[in-house]
């Protein structure tokens, strides 16, 4: 990946690392990426080093994810990621950007979007809405409660494939291997805060908060949903579409809820159509 950088930097006093694709196009718009739940910044990889021809591409690692720092009192409610992204904004400089998030970076997003920041341009909010399923959040708690303790890489690359056969196997690796982190006794575990493995920190959902915010983004707005999707359902993205004026909806075949990830050209295409840079 040529000229990928990764970058460190305080925010609100934590530590926070993201990585950094200039554009090939000279003055080239940016483009900032959340990840989902107990996910990192090197998921997007790919997504990012194809969009460069297009956009300055920034993904971030969301507290208590990937490289960024633990919050000491385990807050890691959207409430507290979105002051983040809102720090990281100004840190950067960034102005009249486009955000793109998944999942939980998703909701992060919508939810700095129905703020009317000045900063932002468009969105791009991917398999997440103020309603979720229940059976896919009962299936999202059952994983992160399972032993993620292993004694090798290949171990937890096979625990990985067996939850999820759907995404082509090297894009899969890739995140996986970049998921994991050495514990003090040699084995590997997954790299984000143990707290909210436990439950802990994420706070409760507010849907009535969620749909306020999506009722006043007030920017083009793409939402991307997995057609096999058990955590945004047809009935919740069509609201969401209703909701936003001048919105887009694209449904990715092949796809769960880990749309990027489960079908990665399909989500490429759709938010390509989208993102013209």
């Amino acid at each position: 990946m040529a000229d990928v950088t990764d970058e460190l930097i305080e925010l609100r006093g934590l530590r926070f690392h993201y990585r950094d694709w200039p554009s090939k196009r000279p003055g080239a718009p940016d483009l900032v990426l959340l990840h989902g739940f107990t996910g990192h910044a090197r998921s997007w990889d790919a997504f990012a080093e194809a969009m460069s021809d297009r956009y300055r591409v920034l993904a971030l690692d969301q507290r208590g994810h990937g490289e960024s720092a633990w919050s000491p009192e385990a807050k890691y409610g959207t409430d507290q990621m979105v002051l983040d992204l809102e720090a990281f904004v100004a840190a950067m400089g960034l102005n009249r950007f486009t955000l793109l998030g998944l999942s939980m970076g998703g909701a992060v997003a919508f939810t700095y979007a129905g703020a009317r920041p000045k900063e932002l341009a468009a969105l791009v909010i991917v398999d997440i809405g103020p309603a979720i399923e229940t059976g896919g959040m009962q299936r999202i708690q059952t994983g992160v409660q399972a032993n993620d303790v292993f004694a090798s890489k290949e171990e937890a690359f096979a625990v990985a494939r067996k939850a999820n056969s759907r995404p082509p196997e090297s894009h899969h690796r890739h995140r996986m291997d970049n998921s994991l982190m050495h514990t003090e006794d040699g084995r590997w575990t997954c790299r984000y805060d143990r707290a909210m493995r436990r439950g802990g920190g994420r706070g409760a959902r507010d849907p009535e908060a969620g749909w306020r915010a999506v009722e006043n983004i007030n920017v083009p707005t793409l939402l991307i949903r997995g057609e096999e999707s058990d955590i945004l359902s047809p009935a919740v993205a069509e609201r969401m579409i209703a909701a936003i004026p001048g919105s887009r909806l694209a449904s990715v075949k092949h796809s769960g809820h880990s749309v990027p990830l489960d079908a990665p050209d399909g989500f490429l295409a759709a938010a390509r159509e989208f993102l013209k840079g």
